[in-house]
């Protein structure tokens, strides 16, 4: 795309997100594709939740990642299914590659400015492991990484600056596989009816994953491991096919704007109550029933996208967060490690909103001016330029992780605050 804003041409693109039926599939090859701006609100109702979570201000507001990961199966798997019913295949090298011009630059970024960030800034354990986690992130595994090492996602994540891209790992490690699976289904003639029964057997076999291995005395195993977490995934990427969006289709407007403000409102009390790992029931189901309404929450919103609740998702303030989600979470955790400590005489409250300020403020900063950009084809990534450019700031983030030296043990000059 290399004409129009960045904001319209964002719209035209997240338009592939939204699934399509086969009645459809014409609009679709012509390039016609709805968007439901209450899905950006949904996201940046999750994004928000992460933000006060990590801040010690919502206890359990790390569910959010889970309505993430329900948006992301749901969003991506009506790309993969709608592109197929509009060209007859899967593109997957073209999928991957607009994946990686999405995501990669603002991580790439992400990256070299925080390696040198938290070396000057940070304590000698946070660069120590900075520069040990640094390789895992740039091949999109850290979650895997954390659980080999043991470092307890609950207890030793303040002292690791890229903690909570074990999220992103998951994801990353969703959109390499399961295009692989959609690709030769949607070759099929029942290709919705195939996609939704894989989805479905491996959301359960999730589950079961789930149960066995949250059992452990460290939950970090199942919390960060990316089969025990797609669960979220697959059931949003069961709810993009067209047998349940035909069946969702027959509820009336008012009956699904109803059912989701009591869903909405289900997942907010659950992100208040939910205490982290001391709830009992977290790795006992609770994390497939909390994906499950946030799925059909999801699935609803589409279907009823007049009503009231997706006027509030769909409003502005909630749908810029959603925009802005994904640097948003990018830049958030490194900031509160650096910020936080040194803005303790603000309080707690204060604190936090110093912290999240600056993370908006670089969040904004990375889509504008380096996504958009790139995304886009547009600024100073037009032609070759973007390419080579986010190719050089990666290769100087290598060479800058490669010449950092060693952190001095008892160099420490921040007492960093135990962060959940």
């Amino acid at each position: 795309m290399t004409s129009g804003s960045p904001r319209s041409a964002a719209r035209a693109e997240m338009a592939h997100a939204t699934p399509v039926s086969p009645d459809r599939a014409a609009q679709v090859a012509g390039g016609r594709r709805p968007h439901v701006d209450a899905l950006d609100g949904l996201r940046g109702a999750a994004v928000a939740a992460v933000l006060l979570f990590h801040a010690g201000l919502l206890d359990g507001g790390f569910l959010g990642v889970d309505l993430f990961f329900a948006l992301s199966g749901f969003l991506i798997t009506g790309i993969l299914l709608g592109t197929a019913q509009g060209e007859g295949r899967v593109p997957l090298v073209r999928f991957w590659t607009r994946r990686a011009r999405r995501l990669l630059p603002a991580l790439v970024c992400l990256v070299a400015v925080v390696l040198p960030a938290v070396w000057a800034w940070g304590t000698t354990a946070q660069a120590r492991f900075a520069t040990q986690d640094a390789p895992w992130v740039a091949i999109q595994a850290v979650n895997w990484h954390y659980i080999a090492e043991q470092v307890g996602y609950w207890q030793a994540s303040d002292s690791h600056v890229f903690a909570h891209l074990w999220s992103i790992g998951v994801e990353w490690q969703f959109y390499l596989v399961w295009p692989l699976v959609v690709a030769p289904a949607a070759r099929c003639r029942n290709a919705h009816r195939i996609v939704l029964a894989v989805a479905a057997a491996g959301a359960l076999v999730s589950l079961a994953l789930m149960l066995q291995l949250g059992a452990a005395v460290d939950t970090t195993r199942a919390y960060e491991g990316t089969d025990t977490r797609a669960a979220a995934l697959l059931l949003g990427a069961a709810a993009a096919t067209e047998p349940v969006q035909r069946r969702v289709r027959r509820v009336p407007g008012r009956v699904a704007d109803g059912v989701c403000a009591t869903l909405l409102l289900g997942l907010g009390v659950s992100w208040v109550l939910t205490k982290g790992e001391e709830a009992p029931s977290l790795f006992q189901g609770g994390l497939f029933v909390h994906s499950l309404a946030a799925t059909a929450l999801i699935v609803l919103l589409v279907q009823a996208q007049r009503g009231r609740v997706a006027a509030l998702a769909g409003s502005r303030v909630p749908v810029w967060l959603g925009e802005v989600s994904y640097s948003l979470y990018l830049w958030h955790w490194p900031v509160y490690l650096l910020l936080l400590p040194r803005l303790a005489v603000l309080g707690e409250w204060g604190g936090a909103a110093v912290a999240i300020a600056v993370s908006l403020v670089l969040a904004e900063a990375s889509r504008r001016f380096v996504e958009a950009p790139v995304r886009f084809r547009s600024g100073w990534a037009r032609g070759r330029r973007g390419p080579v450019v986010v190719a050089a700031l990666a290769v100087g983030a290598i060479a800058l992780w490669a010449l950092l030296p060693e952190p001095i043990p008892g160099g420490d000059t921040v007492d960093v605050t135990q962060l959940t």
